[in-house]
């Protein structure tokens, strides 16, 4: 569904009459090309400013990893090591001088360091130099080190004091920029290349605000650095024949894996024609049906016979109701497909062996789960305890090397959304930092990166698709 409003303000008499009344003007979001193995990769950053406070471990993983994607760097005048570490990487060196007119399309920090709060000076320091530059839909990117592994309190302090810095950061920035925090464990310091290429990239345009956690990967694998990360591999997406599942199914395939595409018997038409056209499987099956996961157990064997890689659970259902007007099988059949069903697979996959080493689970949240909805005590309830599975199963999980995270979408332009009433679907679009709503392929892209064979060090994490939404934490 077409965001009229979005599209009247950046229209030549819609910007100036914006701009006459002070109204709020979004900036279209960069988005991935969707089409074509050579295009997969997409545009990278044409140059990143680079800062770091106190001994800044990260930088010569930084750089190496900026060369690998491609992307020039220069130094922020306060950052001495930085230029030594670009010059052996093989990346463009020198020093930022906003005075040159150089507009920036990323800046990246390195706080992990940062040992007391004095300083956090430095992060002002290259902050307030660098943001006045920035380009249209840049990135910003801090890193720190996860507060429960620094070495004194004051270490601690200063680390959690990132998130905060962040998340404001990240509001206070315009023309479709985002800004996240990545909190880097000492073991994950060789794991930052599938999230530096997601968040680097137009695959984060609508992921804004968040802060992640990159721990001691639960596998040990070499970057895939190629355009079709998940080349060889099978992913299985429920709910695929349409919407934010088919937009799944198509990301997926065009990264390279076979896709089962999974979605209710009634799904069946469309449902196959999304998997032909992915050259993927259609599997019409009912997941919260008795004999779900031996259907799909059973079609497995056939398409999969060596295992699975990625598992998507998207199938869900909405069964919106004040609570003392909900009827029981309402609040049943929400909680039953939403999150039960996932579960019953994931148990059934595990005693099958299904899941292979290094595979990824991912299940699909809401922002209704973190900051609750009116009518929704139902899905609400539902969707924050995907996230609790996410939370309860990686310790276990990550002993059998497999990983499991979550998304947790907000306003998404859909054909659900699209029967909002008017005002409230418009408040859902303006509600968030950048403005406007999102669409089924940003939360595909954050799937994506999350099943990335390289995204080993990220399990147990919980990752908003929402512009950073104003609900919620």
């Amino acid at each position: 569904m077409s965001d009229r409003y979005l599209a009247f303000a950046n229209s030549a008499v819609g910007s100036r009459l914006a701009n006459a009344l002070g109204l709020p003007r979004p900036v279209p979001l960069e988005r991935m090309p969707q089409h074509g193995a050579a295009e997969a990769q997409g545009p990278t950053p044409p140059l990143a400013v680079v800062g770091g406070g106190d001994a800044a471990p990260l930088l010569r993983a930084l750089a190496r990893e900026l060369h690998w994607l491609g992307v020039p760097s220069l130094a922020h005048a306060a950052t001495l090591d930085w230029i030594g570490h670009a010059n052996a990487a093989g990346t463009m060196s020198g020093r930022f001088n906003p005075a040159e007119g150089v507009r920036p399309k990323a800046l990246l920090f390195d706080a992990s360091a940062i040992a007391s709060t004095d300083a956090l000076m430095a992060l002002y320091t290259f902050f307030h130099d660098t943001l006045a530059s920035l380009d249209t839909c840049a990135r910003v990117l801090v890193f720190g080190l996860p507060p429960h592994l620094a070495a004194t309190p004051q270490a601690s302090t200063a680390q959690r004091a990132l998130e905060g810095f962040v998340r404001s950061l990240a509001k206070e920035l315009k023309r479709g920029a985002t800004a996240q925090l990545l909190y880097v464990a000492p073991q994950a310091h060789e794991a930052l290349h599938s999230s530096l290429r997601f968040f680097l990239s137009p695959r984060a345009a609508y992921v804004d605000g968040q802060a992640i956690t990159l721990q001691a990967p639960v596998f040990d694998v070499p970057p895939m650095r190629d355009a079709r990360p998940l080349a060889g591999q099978v992913a299985v997406v429920t709910g695929a024949a349409r919407g934010i599942g088919e937009a799944i199914a198509c990301v997926l395939a065009r990264d390279g894996a076979h896709v089962v595409c999974v979605d209710i018997p009634s799904a069946q038409g469309p449902l196959e024609a999304v998997a032909s056209r992915l050259e993927g499987s259609a599997l019409a099956c009912d997941i919260a049906g008795p004999d779900a996961a031996a259907t799909l157990l059973a079609h497995l064997a056939t398409h999969a016979p060596r295992g699975l890689d990625v598992l998507v659970h998207n199938a869900g259902i909405t069964r919106d109701k004040t609570l003392v007007r909900m009827s029981e099988a309402q609040w049943r059949s929400v909680l039953d497909i939403n999150v039960g069903a996932p579960q019953r697979l994931n148990e059934a996959l595990l005693e099958a062996g299904m899941l292979r080493a290094n595979s990824r689970i991912v299940g699909v949240a809401s922002i209704s789960g973190i900051a609750g909805n009116r009518g929704q005590t139902n899905y609400a309830a539902s969707k924050a305890a995907v996230i609790g599975m996410v939370e309860a199963w990686a310790p276990r999980l990550a002993q059998r090397r497999i990983s499991i995270n979550a998304v947790a979408p907000g306003f998404i332009e859909t054909q659900m959304t699209a029967a909002v009433p008017f005002a409230i679907r418009e408040a859902g679009r303006r509600m968030n930092s950048l403005g406007q709503g999102g669409q089924p392929v940003d939360v595909a892209e954050t799937i994506a990166w999350l099943a990335h064979p390289a995204s080993g060090a990220l399990t147990g994490q919980v990752v908003r698709v929402c512009g950073q939404s104003l609900l919620g934490a």
